[in-house]
């Protein structure tokens, strides 16, 4: 089961969070990963937590002002990337294209959707996972197990109807332990989250709980 947190950009301590989520990795054996905001990429990457962006731009070095390369965020020291969260959707061309520039430079990459069509479509672009994340139960603390687990089972039979091999990550509204076993119930690999950890008082705490079941 794969943890990513994704920090947004919430006002928290990133370092802090990778400390924990890498002391809870170590602990462990729990694959556990944090996406902190492209400023912050070095300095996490540096606590030995396993670190993804939270998007890289479908381009090369050039005249791209406000673009994220894929190479300047692996040179960061991340290893993957998120593309076409809810928050910033992309066309088409430019899931595939950000999909390419991250093969190119050796990132592993996510390709968020709100539904099992849309999952399904980008289980077709050939990303390492996919993660399916209704839009309307993020940050909810309802998780999506709970509030429609069909979504999941679909999203999990969509995937494996059009490129068996990757796997599906749940998202939106994930914050305990409980949540995380029902998503791997559901059939899913990993969990996509973020205010649970990023907001929470005491980050490790959540985290020793979100793997307790792992």
């Amino acid at each position: 089961m794969f943890v990513l947190v994704n920090l947004k950009t919430y006002p928290c301590d990133a370092v802090s969070v990778a400390q924990a989520a890498a002391d809870v990795a170590a602990d462990t054996d729990a694959r556990i990963a944090v996406a902190p905001q492209a400023a912050d990429l070095r300095p996490v990457a540096e606590t030995g937590v396993e670190t993804w962006a939270q998007h890289v731009s479908p381009h090369d070095h050039g005249s791209h002002t406000g673009s994220t390369l894929a190479a300047t965020v692996a040179d960061a020291g991340a290893t993957g990337t998120l593309l076409n969260h809810s928050e910033h959707r992309l066309k088409l061309a430019d899931v595939d294209g950000g999909l390419r520039a991250a093969e190119d430079t050796g990132l592993e990459t996510i390709v968020c959707a709100n539904n099992p069509r849309q999952i399904a479509a980008a289980a077709t672009l050939g990303p390492d996972m996919v993660a399916v994340e209704p839009p309307e139960l993020i940050g909810s603390g309802t998780p999506v197990s709970r509030a429609d687990p069909d979504i999941v089972r679909e999203a999990v039979a969509a995937a494996d109807e059009v490129n068996p091999p990757v796997p599906v990550l749940c998202g939106a509204g994930i914050s305990t332990g409980d949540d995380v076993e029902a998503a791997a119930d559901l059939g899913a690999e990993g969990v996509l989250l973020a205010s649970g950890v990023a907001k929470a008082d005491d980050p490790e705490s959540v985290l020793r709980d979100l793997v307790s079941s792992v």
